[in-house]
């Protein structure tokens, strides 16, 4: 579905539970509003024309401007005010995405050798239910 916006015009291609993809078109002295994403990274692929994405930067006072031509691609990460502005009449291709923690782990014990008396018992009782429930069986 397309949605018309003072700046041009937005279509959603595809969305799902850990993207959006949209295509864009954009007009030349037209730019959207600043804003953030509190979880969503946003990239922009420009595919004709030019386009300037200013990021307002959290760390410093400083706007980072970045000029894509076609076949440019820049990312905003989350958090980042920004905006997008056309400079000559093209279209993009805008994608939103939502990063996981690669290191997302919380243990609750340390893996560790199985000492000889943990071993056998627990060899025995899976030796014991593989007689019982048979091949393939999953022990709770």
């Amino acid at each position: 579905m397309k949605a018309g916006k003072i700046w041009g015009q937005t279509e959603l291609i595809h969305a799902n539970g850990v993207l959006e993809f949209h295509r864009i078109e954009y007009k030349a002295g037209y730019k959207c509003s600043e804003h953030e994403h509190e979880f969503k990274w946003n990239g922009f692929f420009v595919e004709s024309g030019k386009m300037i994405v200013r990021v307002w930067q959290n760390d410093y006072d400083l706007v980072d401007e970045t000029l894509l031509l076609p076949g440019d691609f820049t990312q905003v990460k989350p958090g980042c005010i920004h905006q997008f502005e056309g400079v000559e009449n093209g279209v993009a291709f805008e994608l939103y995405w939502a990063e996981f923690n690669h290191n997302d782990i919380r243990r609750r014990s340390v893996g560790r050798s199985v000492g000889a008396k943990e071993y056998n018992l627990h060899g025995e009782e899976v030796r014991r239910s593989k007689s019982v429930l048979g091949k393939g069986s999953v022990l709770s």
